[in-house]
């Protein structure tokens, strides 16, 4: 036996030279793997810099030194690549997604937060946007929330101050324009955290309404962040 069957940490052998060797290669992974974090499961072409203890999801079809690695965690090591193969229940946060992900065996899943053997779940998410308010009484944003969601709430920022006729401006869906907050501020930094006292599922893919108070909208940019709940299919 080489490797440990868990984290594949190379072990030392009999009368072996250069022992060292093989224990820091196993306390590199160590490093890497415990608290795993992974730069991005997305990335085809290994960065041309490599950073020891950086890690990655290595996705289908990668090229150059992750060429067949498909679906390993590739580990910085020494100005190369030291690979492991990721198993059922490994969790890792994703920083360019900015959310933790559990892996089932095959592919690693955003958000579960249950996992069944047949690859069902409960998927808490986040879809955020960041919205240029537009001129007149309503601005409308692109689709954002998604199909068959369970919403818990949208929270908002104004990241740039929100200018007009208005006085304070509302948050909501269509036929539903206060749901999420009334009285808003239009001042940079000005916030809306509208939690839901119970969640509401939406069957299509949704907009969110701004609704001016008191006058119109001339400009201004607000961050939307809808959080959600989704339940996911048994695979086949």
């Amino acid at each position: 036996m080489d490797e440990t069957a868990q984290l594949n940490l190379p072990l030392l052998q009999p009368a072996q030279a250069q022992k060292h060797v093989t224990v820091n290669e196993a306390m590199m992974r160590l490093d890497a793997l415990v608290q795993l974090v992974l730069v991005s499961r997305v990335l085809a072409t290994p960065p041309a810099v490599i950073s020891d203890g950086v890690v990655y999801g290595v996705p289908n079809g990668a090229v150059n030194d992750w060429a067949g690695h498909d679906g390993e965690v590739a580990i910085g090591s020494n100005g190369g690549w030291a690979f492991v193969t990721p198993k059922a229940g490994w969790s890792a946060w994703i920083t360019d997604e900015g959310q933790r992900a559990l892996h089932d065996g095959g592919n690693w899943r955003s958000g579960m937060v249950t996992l069944s053997p047949f690859g069902a779940g409960a998927r808490l998410g986040v879809a955020e946007i960041e919205h240029t308010i537009a001129v007149g009484a309503v601005s409308t944003t692109s689709t954002v929330i998604p199909s068959h969601a369970v919403v818990l709430g949208v929270t908002a920022r104004v990241v740039n101050a929100i200018t007009g006729s208005l006085s304070t401006w509302q948050l909501g869906t269509p036929g539903a324009p206060d749901r999420f907050g009334s009285g808003l501020g239009v001042g940079e930094g000005s916030w809306a955290k509208g939690v839901l006292s119970s969640p509401l599922t939406y069957y299509a893919p949704t907009a969110l309404e701004l609704t001016a108070t008191g006058g119109d909208f001339t400009g201004g940019q607000v961050r939307l962040s809808v959080h959600f709940l989704e339940l996911t299919l048994p695979s086949i």
